[in-house]
């Protein structure tokens, strides 16, 4: 599995390309075949899911029951967004534009490892969220991590 780990904010070109950090790309399994699945993530970002990654989501969702209506609703929703891309020579990826009107990102993106994906957000979107949080780091950790 590959281990995401940091942030950089890097510009978008004018044909919707983003670098990925180096850092990151060395992360990829071979399995993955410099091949991201690129989808709507939550909290107004994108996901980027490394192939061999997201042929694990994939199995997932195609266990859901198609008989409940969330089931359906999330499969529509994280489906029509996805796209397969491939890190291009210089370790760029394409951003989809209804992905980045979806996240608000225009000329700048902040790349974050998420340990099994990687977000792409608007930075001051990234900034905004973070200063809405209702606790502290401390509080947060042990809330999640705690016994």
């Amino acid at each position: 599995m590959a281990g995401f780990k940091g942030q950089a904010e890097y510009s978008i070109d004018s044909k919707g390309r983003i670098a990925i950090p180096a850092k990151m790309r060395n992360a990829l399994n071979p399995e993955a075949k410099s091949t991201f699945t690129i989808t709507r993530g939550f909290e107004r970002c994108i996901f980027l899911y490394p192939l061999d990654t997201w042929l694990g989501i994939e199995s997932e969702i195609s266990a859901l029951n198609t008989y409940n209506r969330q089931a359906r609703d999330f499969v529509r929703s994280i489906l029509m967004w996805a796209e397969e891309m491939v890190l291009d020579a210089q370790g760029r990826i394409s951003i989809p534009k209804p992905l980045a009107e979806f996240a608000g990102i225009t000329d700048k993106g902040l790349v974050i490892g998420a340990l099994d994906h990687v977000e792409i957000w608007n930075p001051d979107s990234f900034a905004a969220h973070m200063n809405e949080q209702a606790d502290d780091y401390e509080t947060l950790a042990e809330r999640v991590m705690g016994l």
